[in-house]
């Protein structure tokens, strides 16, 4: 059981790794819509079409197609949003309880004094605490 855990949480953090959001998957029918328009405006394959958006041909695709803008906007995988960059920790612990016996040596040492005061309030009596008489 706590192999699968670890293995689910490896990968959880795998995926997180990529940025992939929600709204990336949201938007994958527009980005098939947008392959399709490139396929049948330019004869662009898949190859090609992923490398003039996510690739080293985007920014000359960018500049030469400037139509297109409001299309690439809506494509996912862009994270036109700030980068969030966050630093995930996730421990499994066996067990709760340790494995071996600890001795715990406790040292009890006097570290308290007293040195009677030279005030003559403490004498007189008004700093007492109440008798019974």
């Amino acid at each position: 059981m706590i192999k699968l855990v670890s293995i689910l949480a490896a990968l959880l953090i795998l995926i997180q790794s990529f940025n992939i959001s929600f709204g990336d998957i949201t938007q994958l029918d527009e980005l098939l819509e947008h392959a399709a328009f490139h396929k049948t405006e330019y004869g662009d394959n898949i190859f090609v079409f992923i490398s003039k958006h996510y690739g080293e041909l985007k920014a000359d695709h960018n500049k030469k197609h400037q139509e297109e803008k409001e299309d690439h906007e809506k494509l996912p995988f862009e994270n036109h949003s700030s980068s969030q960059h966050a630093l995930n920790a996730f421990v499994l612990f066996e067990t709760l309880t340790p494995r071996h016996k600890i001795d715990v040596i406790r040292i009890k040492s006097i570290s308290f004094f007293y040195l009677h005061g030279d005030s003559s309030s403490h004498e007189s009596g008004i700093f007492q605490p109440p008798r019974n008489v």
